[in-house]
């Protein structure tokens, strides 16, 4: 009996430590508008990061999503412009939303880099082994 109690315990031990390596990536999907939302992001990010400070994080915008990257219209500049300096996240923005709701480069807050294609960067950083987190309200 104490054999399979110990048998037990030593299968359940392996199990946890065995999860607590796996690798802590994650994109997050951001389309919205509503700053409620971009408050949300930096929550969620600000949460990973004080649990799993090696995680790696980005967050891609398109959409109607831009004003949180725009340095005259986010609610949140400070907090990203942190987060991209400390490198704990990475924000990127797609270079064709950019061209449809008229945004240059300049107008967006220091850290915050483009991709050509934001629906395709989802898509490898899924291939890549993040999870997919669609961020709304």
């Amino acid at each position: 009996m104490k054999r399979i109690v110990l048998l037990a315990v030593l299968l359940l031990s392996s199990h946890h430590l065995m999860a607590q390596t796996q690798p802590y990536h994650v994109v997050f999907d951001v389309t919205s508008a509503d700053s409620m939302v971009h408050q949300r992001v930096i929550r969620m990010i600000n949460l990973i990061i004080s649990t799993n400070p090696d995680a790696k994080i980005e967050v891609v915008y398109y959409g109607m999503s831009l004003n949180m990257i725009v340095k005259e219209k986010s609610t949140v500049s400070k907090a990203v412009q942190q987060l991209a300096a400390d490198k704990k996240a990475s924000f990127v923005v797609c270079e064709q939303a950019m061209q449809v709701h008229k945004i240059e480069r300049g107008q967006l807050i220091t850290g915050v880099t483009t991709v050509p294609d934001g629906i395709y960067e989802l898509i490898k950083k899924q291939a890549e082994g993040y999870g997919y987190i669609k961020v709304s309200y």
